[in-house]
This record gives C-alpha cells, structure tokens and sequence, in this order.
C-alpha cells in the first residue's frame, strides 16, 4: 500500500479550476518532486494535502486513511509535516525552542503542572530538551541553541524550519521549495541534507522546486503540474527528457 495516493484531487476559486483531477502515488521511504511553472498549482496541491484548503472533489488517503476535511493539526498528528516557500519560523523564540514547538503533539504536561511548575513539567521539559538537540545536531545547529531564529544566516533558517517539522515525527515531509534563495554552496549542503534525513529517520519526502540541479540530483520520481493538471509523471529522467515537459517548463 502506497503511503499516500491522491485520487481526481480538485479545487475552484471563483470559477477557475486551479486544480483538476490531480493525481499522485508516493511509496514509504522513497524522493519525490513535483514540478512546475510558475502558477501552475503546485504549493496549491500542498495547501489541499495539508488542510489549508478542503478540495472541491477527490480523496486524499495516508496510510489508508481518508484524510480531507481534517483540519491541519489533525492532518499534522496524522503524520504529514511542510515547510515553506517563504520561510515560517517563530523569529523571537530562540533555535531550540523552535524545535521544541514541533514536539508538542508528542511531549505532554497539564496546565496545572505548567502554572505550578510540578515535577512533570521539569521532567517534560528535559525531554524534549534533550530530543530538540538531538535534532539540532542533525543540521549542526546545536550549537546555536540559544540564538534567535531571526539572527539565523538565511540558509540555517531554512535547516531549522526543516528540522522543526522532523520534530513532529511525520511519515510524510513535504517541502515547498526548500533551495529557494540559496547560493550553489547552500544549495549542495542541502541536497546531502535531505538525503541524510531520508536514510537517518527512513522518511519519505515530496518536495517543490525550481533548482533543475538539485531535483535531477534527489528526486528519484517527477510529477510536472501545468495548468492545474498533470502533464507528466515517472522516473526523473524520463520525465525531464519528456519533449512536453521542455516545452512547457523549460520554455523550449
């Protein structure tokens, strides 16, 4: 059973279809991408997988679950996590408190307990410490623990929004063009990033992306979106050697 399948996936705003009939299969453990020109509806499509938006029609299942209409936080404990184009990151919390705000649905004390500051808060507290820097230690930001996120280099930013929604323990990660604004540098950093976390926590990643390099270099499979619809979908290769897909992304 696939981890996620989306079947005849559909949304309308005042009349314009900005998704028709989108379909997709993702495999446990495998890199996919989903690709595009400009409007063509793919950070919708992730707007619709993670309940910012309700689909007109279609069926969203992970795991086997039917997961539209659930709200986002819902959909989130289920198991599907994102990032953003345009990064979204608690600025005035330090690093590590970032991470910790991923770990919630996971790390559990009272209000009571928190007012009052009882054993189990410390001991709540403690653990997700220990397993925020843990995870801070995958992108080597431990060391910036108690630094501002805001005072974060952009490219450690982006590291930290990732590591963030790891915390949230998903099956499915799904980033929204995680290169967006990065030098070649940062953009090679990053591809060995997400290759690092795939092996190290066996996750399964859907990412949107514009750097033609870095989705060549990790996406094993390719669904190109235009116009709301998928134009094309398979292994990497052949979909970028796919004389439509050239026409119709990269303007040839």
């Amino acid at each position: 059973m696939a981890l996620l399948e989306v079947k005849n996936l559909g949304i309308s705003f005042g009349g314009l279809r900005a998704v028709h009939e989108f379909h997709m299969k993702i495999e446990k453990g495998r890199l996919y991408g989903l690709i595009g020109p400009n409007g063509a509806g793919k950070t919708t499509v992730f707007n619709l997988l993670t309940g910012v938006y309700k689909p007109n029609e279609g069926i969203i299942t992970l795991d086997g679950e039917n997961i539209v209409g659930k709200k986002t936080t819902e959909i989130n404990k289920a198991g599907i996590a994102r990032t953003f184009q345009n990064i979204r990151l608690f600025k005035d919390l330090t690093v590590l408190d970032n991470v910790k705000a991923g770990l919630h649905n996971h790390y559990k004390y009272s209000t009571f307990a928190g007012i009052l500051r009882l054993p189990n808060y410390f001991k709540v507290e403690k653990a997700m410490d220990e397993k925020a820097m843990e995870l801070l230690k995958v992108f080597d930001l431990d060391g910036e623990a108690q630094t501002l996120a805001s005072n974060l280099p952009y490219g450690k930013q982006r590291k930290l929004e990732i590591a963030r929604a790891l915390a949230t323990e998903p099956k499915l990660l799904l980033l929204d063009e995680p290169a967006a604004g990065m030098n070649p540098n940062e953009t090679k950093e990053l591809m060995e990033t997400i290759h690092f976390v795939r092996d190290t926590f066996d996750m399964t990643i859907l990412l949107i992306e514009h750097d033609m390099k870095l989705v060549s270099g990790i996406c094993e499979e390719l669904t190109v979106l235009n116009f709301g619809q998928v134009l094309a979908e398979g292994k990497t290769a052949d979909v970028l050697n796919d004389p439509e897909v050239i026409k119709a992304y990269l303007g040839e």
